[in-house]
């Protein structure tokens, strides 16, 4: 019988979807069929779900208020949700769903089953990634008490990293930070893994060569792979580490933490806010966190031109840091929202990259092909889409097989 298969990647207030049509004969590694995607916003205010086929056409379009007091601001949303899905499977059976977990720690390597104990331990990591992994874990939850007999997988963001050497996942603490899990694990693993099945397929020299893949978009980092395994990456314990991103202040100075404590006064939770919501684009910038809203103004406003300059600068400057790692560079590969549609920043950061031998290929980039480099350039450059509901399903089919 054709089955489904649903991928959810949850933040703390929304939810995004995409369900996939499994077909007898498929395998993990078949190309996958999408049947619906979509997303839930504003979960715990005004949720709004939206949802479209697999040609763009509009499936629904509705919103409510949510239950004011509710326990878990996700059970409500998560209801209509299934029931939605449910109703628009046609016949199929929808055989499991995959959750993106931000983080695994140093025990969950791989996709795993969801219990009850499961979801304590992954509960038990929330101090690793206080503001993600509770929104991780939330429509797991609320699925164990509305389809107890439901199979669920957890794919984990970190998972992808642990083939990084021990000396790339130490930090320079007293050991006992390390016995309490504090080291470097890193993130978007399930992009990461998604563009280097990409390349086995597309590029098989880049595949088994020395490539960085730069994962840009409102959140950013660089994986340094060889042979297609994680050797190193910029994010570090937690994902405000590495790039400069869209309201994160990526590498610090833990100085200015300390200042910020003993000079200014100020409390974890103020801190928290700073580094997390109100620093990178948005607070070098003073303006916006959004590189379309920055482009238009950067001609007219010195503030916005030295946001941008200064994210090419921190990308280049981390990127020299995995080429480190590396030991040279064969490919470079831009994928998620910025990486895969700004031009001008893929330009601005390829200039700044000629001393490796990048050239770039200036109509290609214009017309966000595949390959943007020349035929000439040392290193091969190229913009591929992620997808990490693809790798989800993947982990769904291998885990539930």
């Amino acid at each position: 019988m054709t089955k489904a298969v649903l991928a959810l990647n949850a933040g703390s207030s929304s939810l995004k979807f995409a369900l996939f049509r499994i077909d007898p004969t498929d395998t993990p590694a078949s190309p996958s069929h999408r049947i619906a995607s979509g997303e839930v916003e504003g979960i715990d205010t005004h949720p709004h779900f939206r949802a479209k086929d697999a040609g763009g056409r509009v499936l629904v379009d509705e919103s409510w208020d949510a239950h004011a007091g509710a326990a878990d601001p996700h059970h409500g949303p998560m209801a209509t949700l299934m029931d939605w899905i449910g109703g628009h499977l046609g016949g199929l059976e929808l055989m499991g769903v995959g959750h993106r977990v931000v983080h695994g720690g140093p025990d969950f390597i791989r996709p795993v089953r969801i219990t009850p104990k499961v979801l304590a331990d992954l509960a038990a990591l929330t101090p690793f990634a206080p503001l993600h992994q509770p929104g991780s874990l939330a429509p797991a939850r609320a699925l164990l008490a509305q389809r107890p007999d439901l199979p669920q997988v957890a794919c984990f963001d970190t998972a992808f990293h642990h083939t990084m050497p021990a000396v790339a996942q130490a930090q320079a603490l007293p050991r006992s930070y390390a016995d309490k899990g504090v080291r470097r694990y890193g993130f978007h693993g399930l992009s990461y893994e998604y563009i280097a099945s990409c390349l086995r397929e597309r590029a098989p020299h880049l595949a088994t060569s020395r490539c960085i893949v730069a994962h840009i978009g409102s959140g950013a980092s660089l994986c340094a792979m060889r042979e297609g395994h994680s050797i190193d990456t910029t994010m570090g314990f937690s994902v405000l580490d590495g790039l400069m991103m869209g309201t994160r202040c990526g590498h610090l100075d833990p100085g200015v933490i300390l200042y910020m404590l003993k000079e200014e006064g100020l409390g974890a939770a103020e801190i928290e806010t700073i580094l997390y919501h109100r620093s990178g684009l948005l607070g070098v910038s003073g303006l916006s966190n959004d590189m379309r809203d920055l482009h238009a103004r950067a001609a007219h406003d010195p503030a916005v031109t030295a946001a941008l300059d200064l994210f090419v600068y921190r990308f280049v400057q981390e990127a020299g840091m995995m080429v480190a790692s590396l030991q040279g560079l064969d490919g470079l590969v831009f994928t998620a929202g910025i990486g895969e549609n700004d031009a001008i920043i893929r330009a601005a950061i390829c200039g700044r990259l000629a001393w490796l031998g990048v050239r770039l290929d200036e109509a290609a980039n214009a017309a966000n092909n595949e390959i943007i480099s020349t035929s000439d350039s040392r290193v091969e450059v190229r913009v591929i889409p992620t997808d990490e509901e693809t790798t989800i399903r993947r982990h769904v089919m291998m885990c539930l097989a």
